[in-house]
């Protein structure tokens, strides 16, 4: 054939603007290239020869009175198991599935393998041809697209919003389905495409009950079905036997029990008892005086409880009193400041929690995304551009820390830092109160949910008091909590930011003026800040691993700056409870423990 033969049509192609063909992908990442090759076996962190067979019983603290976790109406009320990080997707599955062991890299799951093109312009999923529903039906590429279809016109968010960036979906020969995206899109939004919407079987869905509520048994196409169900109380899956993806590399190692039920408790207590009984097999622990006191119970003592300690090399995230700055006091970011310095942390360690935690000081500490201890280098200060005059220089170059008190609760030197930054927000002590020029005293109320949360703001009260600053505090329940965090009614809230290794969009949810008035969106501090948005986009476009870090280190310098919280603490560790007869892998993923590659090691 003569070269010509081939140049005609490749220039068509062009001239009709149809997209170069991209060599199919078995995995995609961020940044970079995917670690496994295309015919790895399995993940690196799983047992491959494990014997699957046995049963588990998780507990969580809640209710439930639906199946189906992707509307609005059962948003916080739906069956733990369906759809879900922790204990996996049981029962509905995405296009992709993340490698815990790599920051942000997808491998094949429905689709076996993928196309894009370098400027991300569109990906084209190509279905696996042998997977199945649970009723035995095939998974096709009118699936998917009614998938997304049905979660943009019936689905709560972030479902009903993943089309925003898609100019076109189309179905490609058999198998294929395309997305072609348009000006809204960023590199992040095919990976999020892949892992972070279901699929949903287009003959087993009636799309005008879709948004009720229903405990009707679902089809999926993940590894488990729904056995039976007690509303609020107890949910039960049992392993389908012909899962068609069992053999699949992605899935090698995981879905080790025959069952998995989730009981439900109203409150912690109770369900930590339920897990001293035999009742629940796993506890996962987040208090270290819990953890350090409660388990001196007989199962520990012979060995039928094991505690387990795993230590993941994932970014600390942060927790803090986070100030609503839609509140006029907070506006002044020295006011801000002032306030973070007065909290002891050393004294809350060493009294409420046995020294347990480490101070957080950075959204990204113990990970090369954070800036702590790094003076910004050329790359940063040129990402930085005319915000860098916004960063205070001890953050900008790497010295910044926050003090350390000498733990009595009444650092006299602390709190005189706290009072002059307060004074440069316009607030000084008269007759003994904190008040602005006007003598209208400074006084704010923190809103808490548990009784943690209430003596730490119990420990902050004290110290502000102090200085004059007359904060209360209100513990609501639940329900009112959920309401008031969501339309933004408070002064303080405690709240916590995690942090991954690959941050993108959801930044934007947390701290970007287009989620600042959006009720029911992250952005806590009601944050609205064209430079904070700038960086984002920046993170989101990035194409290099230097620049993305560079990037985020600039993002967390702003972060910092900002004082929109007082940074509290993080235990480097992830704890574990289990019942003795609860195996999991030697090999412990970037990301730490992962639930559903563990097993029951009486399985015969």
């Amino acid at each position: 054939m003569s070269p010509m033969r081939h140049f005609i049509p490749f220039m068509a192609a062009l001239l009709i603007g149809t997209p170069a063909l991209a060599e199919p992908l078995h995995g995609i990442a961020m940044h970079g290239s995917p670690a496994l090759p295309p015919d790895y076996k399995h993940f690196s962190y799983v047992n491959p020869d494990v014997k699957k067979g046995g049963k588990v019983a998780y507990g969580v603290v809640g209710t439930f009175d639906s199946l189906n976790p992707f509307v609005l109406k059962s948003m916080r009320t739906t069956a733990r198991g369906l759809w879900d990080p922790i204990f996996g997707h049981l029962v509905y599955e995405p296009l992709m599935t993340r490698s815990s062991d790599e920051p942000f890299t997808l491998y094949g799951l429905l689709a076996e393998s993928v196309e894009w093109d370098e400027d991300r312009s569109f990906i084209q999923f190509n279905l696996d041809p042998n997977a199945k529903w649970s009723d035995g039906e095939p998974v096709t590429a009118d699936d998917v697209i009614f998938s997304f279809e049905l979660l943009r016109d019936k689905g709560r968010i972030p479902f009903s919003n993943r089309l925003t960036p898609v100019e076109k979906m189309e179905k490609i020969g058999e198998h294929g389905v395309r997305f072609t995206f348009n000006d809204k899109a960023d590199r992040e939004f095919p990976l999020i495409l892949a892992t972070a919407t279901p699929i949903l079987p287009k003959h087993a869905i009636d799309p005008a009950t879709f948004d009720q509520s229903t405990l009707k048994s679902p089809v999926g196409s993940g590894p488990y079905r729904v056995k039976s169900v007690s509303p609020g109380e107890r949910i039960v899956y049992e392993r389908n036997p012909d899962y068609w993806g069992k053999d699949i590399p992605s899935k090698v190692g995981f879905d080790n029990y025959e069952q998995v039920t989730v009981e439900y408790f109203l409150q912690e207590n109770t369900l930590f008892e339920a897990f001293k009984k035999g009742e629940i097999d796993i506890y996962l622990e987040g208090s270290p005086t819990h953890w350090a006191r409660a388990y001196d119970f007989p199962a520990v003592q012979n060995g039928d409880v094991v505690k387990d300690a795993f230590k993941p090399q994932l970014p600390t995230g942060m927790l803090g009193f986070v100030f609503n700055t839609r509140r006029p006091i907070f506006a002044d970011v020295n006011v801000r400041a002032g306030l973070s310095l007065a909290f002891d942390f050393e004294w809350a360690n060493r009294n409420l929690f046995e020294d347990a935690y480490t101070r957080t000081e950075s959204f990204w500490q113990n990970s090369p995304l954070s800036s702590l201890g790094k003076p910004a280098d050329e790359r940063e200060i040129k990402i930085l551009g005319t915000t860098r005059d916004r960063i205070e220089p001890a953050v900008l170059d790497g010295t910044y820390r926050l003090p350390r008190t000498d733990g009595s609760g009444a650092d006299r030197k602390v709190l005189r830092e706290s009072v002059e930054l307060l004074k440069k927000g316009g607030y000084t002590i008269k007759n003994g109160r904190m008040s602005d020029a006007s003598g209208r005293p400074l006084t704010f109320e923190v809103m808490t949910q548990t009784q943690d949360q209430e003596k730490l703001a119990i420990t902050y009260q004290r110290t502000l008091k102090m200085i004059g600053i007359d904060m209360s505090i209100r513990t609501v329940d639940d329900a009112q909590y959920q309401a008031r965090s969501g339309n933004f009614d408070y002064d303080v809230i405690v709240k916590s930011y995690p942090s991954s290794l690959s941050p993108g969009i959801e930044q934007m949810g947390r701290w970007g003026s287009s989620s600042r008035d959006k009720d029911g969106s992250f952005n806590f501090a009601g944050v609205a800040d064209p430079d904070l948005d700038r960086l984002i986009e920046a993170m989101l476009t990035a194409r290099s691993k230097e620049d993305f870090e560079a990037t985020v280190r600039a993002y967390d310098r702003m972060l910092i700056s900002g004082h929109y919280l007082v940074p509290l603490y993080h235990i480097a560790e992830q704890w574990v409870a289990r019942r003795k007869h609860i195996g999991y892998p030697e090999a412990l993923p970037l990301y730490g423990y992962q639930l559903n590659t563990w097993w029951d090691k009486r399985a015969q």
